[in-house]
């Protein structure tokens, strides 16, 4: 059964990025455990993941963060939105939850991956990076192939113009109400998802501020991180569910396509772009893949070589 809210934190604390801006992090499961670093999407936040943390959590060290503008982290002043922020944000967070010469598979979704792929080329990324799991995102013209209009309406300017609209707008998404979950439902999450997991979404998106919102919306709706991800030296894999209208499957098998160390893609049928909330279990097993054969592999023998 699936759990939507977040066990007991191990560990809480704030950590400064490069321009001051206080980042919320918490750390869940056993010490000493191999990590895994969670990284959440667009007007999402750490609660985003207790479905995975709860799949997982049992046999990793899990780390998650508030993205500035979202949950616990400060929201910046207009100067403190882009891509390098988002980096900035990563970089701080494994500095201070990751000792020197410790590594951990990453995790972003949606605008999460894009931190992943904007923090590409840092060497002190690079040297912290076992592995990396892209989830329902893309490394740019997303106003071009997002597909919440549906595929009827041809003019290419009016979807732009349409789905720019739905980044930027600062109207409020709430309350939740039976027309604005199905909204939701619409847009970013499946056909049969449960009204579990549709309330769950509400709860998180309808809960992040507009003004943050509309300003991160301005960045993706910009968004080229193609060098980013070229840069990626690290073993990715890509996981795109096959229904997501936000990031369609068109943009996995693009960051495919560029990745100088890919690992394999996942499909997940008939899923839309909240794929960690809609299974789990699915998402869990290509991360426990990715430990086992690079980082918990590893270690082990980094160890035996020590011993």
């Amino acid at each position: 059964m699936t759990t939507y809210e977040l066990p007991e934190a191990r560990r809480t604390d704030f950590v400064r990025s490069a321009d001051g801006t206080r980042i919320n992090v918490e750390e869940y499961g056993p010490q000493g455990a191999p990590t895994v670093v969670l990284i959440h999407g667009w007007t999402c936040r750490t609660l985003f993941w207790a479905p995975l943390i709860h799949e997982l959590g049992g046999e990793f060290r899990v780390v998650v963060y508030d993205q500035r503008g979202h949950g616990r982290s400060e929201t910046p002043g207009p100067g403190g939105y882009g891509t390098e922020a988002l980096a900035d944000d990563l970089t701080a967070v494994l500095d201070a939850f990751l000792g020197d010469d410790e590594r951990a598979v990453l995790v972003g979704h949606s605008m999460g991956g894009m931190t992943a792929m904007a923090a590409g080329d840092r060497p002190a990324i690079q040297a912290r990076t076992a592995a990396l799991l892209l989830a329902s995102t893309g490394s740019g013209r997303l106003l071009a192939e997002t597909a919440v209009l549906p595929p009827r309406v041809k003019s290419e300017r009016l979807r732009r113009a349409f789905h720019r609209f739905l980044l930027v707008s600062t109207a409020p998404l709430g309350p939740s109400t039976p027309l604005t979950r199905a909204a939701l439902k619409y847009g970013v999450l499946a056909a049969g998802t449960t009204p579990e997991q549709v309330a769950f979404t509400a709860r998180i998106v309808h809960a992040c501020g507009r003004r943050a919102r509309a300003r991160w919306g301005r960045v993706l709706a910009e968004l080229n991180l193609d060098a980013g991800i070229a840069a990626i030296g690290a073993p990715t894999a890509v996981l795109v569910g096959t229904a997501d209208k936000l990031t369609p499957p068109v943009h996995a098998h693009g960051m495919a396509a560029r990745l100088s160390n890919f690992a394999g893609l996942t499909e997940l049928p008939g899923l839309g772009h909240m794929t960690p909330i809609e299974d789990p279990a699915a998402v869990a097993v290509v991360v426990r893949s990715l430990v086992r054969e690079h980082l918990a592999g590893a270690r082990s023998a980094e160890e035996e070589t020590t011993a």
